[in-house]
């Protein structure tokens, strides 16, 4: 079956999603849907290298006679071409990355995006950041202090298992019957008291580009 895209659909029933979610609790959530995490150029220019080194031992131990000017040349090429595909695929970008640091950049996005959006300064301290990156298939869940309080911990840790678990295949679908079970979870210790203003968009923040 194929997978939902993440795409302006998913983005309106994601929106939906929180909408719900926010009419039966006074938590804050805010769904950020990342392409990546981070740049990894370093992952580009080591494609480009092994490719260049794999040119020129053509070139040294090749039957053929090569004019010296094509040497150079064809290192630069080499560079180039491999760099570029290299951007352009998750798969290569995945086996020159370790998992270590595509964790550390997903969370180093998450937290900066948990003070960029404004979710750390909501008045009673109720927000809650589910950051989803797809290339490194990572969901961070960041929440306030106001929400940690009241949740318990052992049930609020299995909570944000299941959430890991639906970034490691990311598709709509799963991700927002995820999100529902969490909004359960969000109800019954964060209730709606009508106290608590709307101060986050609803809107999931999607950058795919």
């Amino acid at each position: 079956m194929t997978r939902a895209r993440f795409d302006q659909a998913a983005c309106d029933t994601l929106g939906g999603c929180v909408k719900e979610i926010e009419h039966t609790t006074d938590a804050e959530l805010v769904i950020v849907v990342r392409a990546r995490s981070g740049r990894y150029t370093n992952a580009d220019y080591l494609f480009g290298a092994l490719l260049t080194f794999m040119g020129l031992l053509f070139l040294l131990f090749s039957p053929f006679e090569f004019h010296q000017i094509w040497v150079a040349i064809d290192v630069v090429l080499l560079f180039l071409v491999g760099s570029y595909f290299s951007s352009r695929s998750n798969f290569i970008r995945r086996l020159l990355t370790s998992s270590h640091s595509r964790a550390a950049n997903v969370r180093t996005g998450a937290a900066a995006m948990f003070y960029e959006a404004g979710i750390a300064n909501t008045d009673r301290e109720m927000g809650v950041l589910v950051y989803l990156s797809l290339f490194e298939r990572q969901l961070e869940l960041i929440a306030d202090r106001g929400v940690l309080k009241a949740v318990p911990a052992l049930e609020w840790n299995e909570m944000q298992f299941e959430l890991h678990e639906a970034g490691t295949q990311p598709d709509v679908e799963t991700f927002t019957d995820t999100l529902r079970k969490f909004g359960v979870l969000l109800s019954t210790h964060l209730p709606a008291t009508g106290e608590n203003p709307d101060e986050l968009p609803n809107a999931p923040r999607f950058e795919l580009k």
